[in-house]
Order: structure tokens, then C-alpha cells, then sequence
């Protein structure tokens, strides 16, 4: 018997007439480049499959030009790093009263910078890992006293786990400052969580079904993030039902007090002792096949033609405000 294929999701007549064109901006120039060109293909790909018309834009050099007379109605950002997750960007287009996808030009700015954002947590009564920043290698041997080794050592402001490095001792410390500083002038030194880590992304205002993270790198690193093949993703992500509640509210209010829009990922580890633990807020993450909110979504049975349909039709709502 002849089974007929399930319909593929095609976005409402009206909403399509409503969106206009769209253009997706990807590439960029941070060091993030190749995998944003790869989120904003599949994004495209979604688009136009879901019936939107939509064109890519290879984003280079001045953002401004970006906004010199326009073709398009509105942006899906799918830029990820400096210049196009950080504020710049959602600045120049809020300026220029072009609507466009996730988060406003503060909200990105703070959770581009890891160290301010684990400020905003600590300000707000959110447990994230005990930290020192450090802007000198002289300070090695006085974070290896005050904090909990092993550490774990990161510029503050690049995205995909980009430099960071796990260390033990003074020695180590001032070795991968050394390193993480060549990526960024403000160092970000954190106590490293032993157990499992999670992610748990948000579209509109909800939690999606959380994903367990194991790989057999040191940690979830750029390589376990994009090119590995061994980087283990669990859904259901193993917890008790109810710890997985906790775990979705508590991404829930690290979105919220960041100040985010209609979609993004919160980092969170655990402890041997169950305690989970914020890391960072992700406002414009990966959506190339490796990434982890689309697998969430399919989790809970959005496709990723809905997924980026849902995320591109807030900017309506964001117009009529």
C-alpha cells in the first residue's frame, strides 16, 4: 500500500504576503565566518521551501551599506559572532526601522560578552560559576588561590567556544591567558564544572526539550561543536522530569534577564551534586545540521521550515508594537 509522504510545512498565504522579502544575512567577517554561511544556507533553504521569498546576503565590510537602500522588508540574522550577534548590527537595522529576527541590539550586546552577562546572573541571584577576569599574567597565581582548579580560562567576547582552555595550575593559567588574551583584551577565568552539560534553547518565550551534551574532547569545543562526528547529543537528555523543569525554568530566566527575543540557547552544566550551573546565553546560535535548536525543535515536533517561519514572524509583531 502506497503511504503518501507527509505534507512539507508551508508557511500561511498571508503571513508570506506579510513578511515580504526577506534577506538572510550571513558570513560576516568574525571568526565565526564559515559557520554562519552555513547557518544562513540552511536558513535560506528553509525559507524558500516554507514558500517565504527570501535571497541571501553575504554580509562584508561596513554593516551600514547594509541599510543603504534597501530590497528586502526584513532580516533573519544569521550572522553569528562580532559585528553581527553583538548589537552592532540589530543597532544599525533598529536605527533604520528594518524589522529583524532575535534579539535587540542590548540584550545581544550582554550575552556577546560572557563576563557582563555572568554579572547580570550573579546581580540577579542566578548560579553561575564562581569567576575572575584577568587583563594580566601576573594575576595567575592569585586566581589559581582564590578560585577552585581546574579553571576554565575564555575571552570574554568570541563565540563558539573559540579559545578557551581548561588548566590546573598558575603556569597553565598564564599560558592560556596568554592565548585567550591574543583573542580579546578581557579574560575571563571561571571554576570548571565536573558533570554533564546541557542546552536548552527557547523559542517564544518557551523552553524546548533540553539536550545532554557528552564528547570525548576535553569539552564541547568548536571541533565537537561543527566537525566531529563522536559529540553524543541525548533527547530526552536523561534528567528526571522534573529536574529537566528546573533546568528549562532556570534557562527561561537567564533569557529573560539578558533581556532576549523570540529565540536563543542557554548553556547550563551540573554538578556531582545535581546543582545546575549557567554558563552562557547563545542569542543567535548555530542552525546548520550539527546545531542544537533545530534537533531541539524536532524534538518537539516543529520541523525547521516552522522553526525559522516561527522566529521570522515575530518580526510582525515587533512592527506593530
Amino acid at each position: 500500500m502506497h503511504h503518501a509522504e507527509p505534507q512539507a510545512y508551508q508557511a500561511d498565504p498571508d503571513l508570506v504576503r506579510a513578511l515580504g522579502r526577506v534577506a538572510v544575512f550571513m558570513g560576516g567577517d568574525s571568526a565565526e565566518r564559515e559557520v554562519s554561511l552555513k547557518s544562513g544556507k540552511a536558513v535560506l533553504a528553509a525559507l524558500v521551501s516554507a514558500g517565504v521569498d527570501a535571497y541571501a546576503v553575504d554580509v562584508r565590510g561596513c554593516l551600514l551599506r547594509t541599510v543603504d537602500s534597501p530590497e528586502f522588508d526584513r532580516v533573519f540574522i544569521a550572522l553569528h559572532g562580532r559585528g553581527g550577534e553583538d548589537g552592532t548590527l540589530q543597532a544599525i537595522l533598529s536605527q533604520a526601522g528594518i524589522p529583524y529576527t532575535g534579539s535587540e541590539m542590548l540584550a545581544s550586546a550582554l550575552a556577546m560578552d560572557k563576563l557582563r552577562t555572568k554579572y547580570v546572573f550573579e546581580g540577579c541571584g542566578l548560579p553561575t560559576p564562581k569567576f575572575r577576569t584577568m587583563s594580566d599574567v601576573a594575576q595567575a597565581d592569585q586566581i589559581i588561590g582564590e578560585l577552585r582548579a581546574p579553571l576554565s580560562v575564555k575571552p570574554s567576547r568570541e563565540g563558539s567556544s573559540i579559545g578557551i582552555r581548561k588548566v590546573y595550575t598558575a603556569a597553565e593559567l598564564a599560558e592560556a591567558y596568554e592565548a585567550a588574551a591574543a583573542l580579546d583584551s578581557l579574560v575571563l577565568v571561571e571554576e570548571w564544572i565536573e558533570g554533564p552539560e546541557f542546552t536548552v534553547s527557547l523559542l517564544q518565550d518557551q523552553a524546548l526539550p533540553a539536550i545532554g551534551l557528552s564528547t570525548d574532547h576535553v569539552f564541547y569545543d568548536y571541533d565537537a561543536k561543527y566537525l566531529a562526528d563522536d559529540t553524543r547529543y541525548r533527547i530526552p537528555c536523561g534528567l528526571a522530569p522534573e529536574d529537566e523543569v528546573r533546568l528549562q525554568h532556570l534557562a527561561l530566566d537567564a533569557f529573560r534577564v539578558v533581556g532576549c527575543r523570540t529565540w536563543g540557547r542557554v548553556d547550563i552544566m551540573q554538578d556531582s551534586d545535581g546543582k545546575f550551573w549557567l554558563l552562557e546565553v547563545n542569542t543567535v546560535p548555530g542552525m546548520t545540521d550539527h546545531s542544537l535548536v533545530p534537533m531541539a525543535a524536532k524534538a518537539a515536533g516543529i520541523s525547521f521550515e516552522e522553526l525559522v517561519v516561527r522566529i521570522l514572524r515575530d518580526t510582525l509583531e515587533v512592527a506593530d508594537a
